[in-house]
């Protein structure tokens, strides 16, 4: 179930011991994990506080990955203070100010605002890949992409043949694994709700950045992907095709076929982690997103690169238990 949204009962000693004795602590948002988030506000001061409580989260990787995208001169949180034992840290406050309200809100500004993400990828890509980062490949792709037959499929209780899934993924996704891109830092979860838009801030430093503790080392394609597939909010297909065109020709790498295969192997998976925060860990708001989730998976496998995924699904999963299942 997900966890109320009271703050631990050590955040009181915790804000004290780092001079935040005298701040109010309000709830402020939780997520998809065991995080939970709360503004802290002390007088004209203000921070975050994130509270990762273990065994569940471990909020080390968040700092190191932070670190990071800092010395490239990207604007990660800066950290404030910290208690690993507990799980707590107290982090830069970026506002409230979300990319993806912000260009709902600015239509006409929407090519700009997904121009500049995409500058911004081309700028970490092409920095050296973050030290100490496990591998997004292969091997990873076909586990994660299994969520849809282990828990979409069984919640609407489809039969379906699951080793000839994962044999179809394999197919599709191994040119893309031997491929000789250069691998790159991947945040993984880049989209407009974990993208702030820092008052003040010029360039890449005006995208704030969240919710990247499970970076990996990865494919040039995947959070180009995350954010122009976004299961949160429509990015008007024209756009999309224009950044991906724009990402080429700023890096010179032609990434056209991993785009769709990644984006495909990626939204099959997020059906399956969303039921998955449904059924088991009580979060059922996430459904709301199936159907947007089924449209960009249909446009994925519509490309050549998918071809082989694309027969299973007609084999397998019938129309009434796509999209209209969720409506």
């Amino acid at each position: 179930m997900a966890a109320p949204m009271i703050p631990p009962p050590h955040a009181p000693a915790f804000l004290a011991a780092h001079g935040w004795g005298d701040a109010q602590i309000l709830p402020l948002a939780g997520d998809a994990s065991f995080r939970r988030y709360f503004r802290v506000v002390d007088g004209g001061r203000h921070a975050v506080l994130m509270d990762a409580p273990p065994p569940h989260e471990n909020p080390r990787p968040f700092i190191a990955v932070a670190e990071y995208l800092c010395g490239l001169g990207l604007n990660a949180p800066t950290i404030l203070a910290r208690d690993l034992d507990r799980g707590l840290l107290l982090i830069e406050d970026f506002g409230d100010v979300r990319m993806r309200e912000t260009v709902d809100e600015h239509l006409h500004r929407e090519a700009d605002y997904y121009a500049g993400v995409t500058d911004l990828l081309v700028h970490l890509h092409a920095q050296p890949a973050m030290d100490g980062l496990r591998v997004h490949g292969i091997e990873q792709w076909l586990d994660e992409v299994m969520l849809f037959t282990d828990w979409y499929c069984p919640a609407l209780e489809i039969e379906v043949d699951r080793d000839a899934f994962r044999a179809a993924w394999e197919t599709a996704l191994l040119p893309i694994e031997k491929d000789a891109l250069p691998r790159v830092t991947v945040l993984r979860d880049f989209h407009a709700e974990n993208i702030m838009l820092v008052e003040g801030k010029q360039g890449a430093e005006h995208f704030g950045l969240l919710d990247f503790q499970d970076a990996l080392i990865g494919h040039p394609a995947y959070d180009l992907a995350s954010v122009l597939e976004d299961a949160r909010r429509d990015v008007t297909p024209a756009i999309e095709t224009a950044m991906l065109a724009r990402y080429q020709a700023a890096t010179g790498r032609n990434i056209e076929s991993a785009y769709w295969a990644l984006a495909g192997q990626r939204n099959a998976r997020i059906l399956g982690v969303f039921v998955r925060l449904w059924k088991r860990d009580g979060k059922p708001g996430y459904r709301q997103f199936q159907p947007r989730m089924w449209g960009l998976l249909e446009r994925d496998l519509a490309h050549p690169a998918l071809a082989p995924v694309r027969r299973w699904f007609d084999e397998n999963v019938p129309a009434d238990k796509r999209a209209k299942a969720w409506t």
